[in-house]
């Protein structure tokens, strides 16, 4: 997990996809963390991408870094709890201080529950860490 965690924040923003109505929205996304052995995002809980991750948890990630690019695919959940939202803060301050504060109701994380990824190259074999 730690090494998917690393590309993403060597990546600086990534692409998160979601799916409503069997239609893919994919947006951009640059903050990332390890809580409890997991790999959390963050997001605004008013936001479009919120409600389709709670009616359909099925993600996938896709970002690119140093000609390598990773696919993080799984099922996602959100934390409400105030401790997953400080660490989130703690590791991010500098992109999410000018839009979130801990405590605003807005601010929200989620962590894959499960799901897989994977770092690829055209010079190295694919290379698969379960989350």
């Amino acid at each position: 997990m730690k090494e998917a965690l690393e590309f993403l924040k060597s990546c600086g923003t990534f692409y998160l996809a979601t799916e409503e109505d069997g239609q893919p929205h994919v947006r951009p996304f640059g903050a990332v963390c390890e809580f409890e052995g997991k790999l959390y995002f963050v997001t605004n809980n008013k936001k479009n991408v919120y409600n389709q991750m709670m009616k359909n948890g099925k993600v996938e990630i896709c970002g690119m870094s140093k000609g390598k690019w990773i696919r993080v695919e799984g099922t996602v959940k959100e934390d409400l709890r105030r401790e997953a939202r400080v660490a989130m803060m703690d590791d991010n301050t500098a992109a999410l201080s000018s839009m979130y504060t801990v405590d605003d109701n807005l601010m929200t994380v989620l962590y894959f529950e499960n799901g897989a990824a994977t770092i690829y190259s055209f010079t190295e074999d694919p290379k698969t860490v379960t989350l």
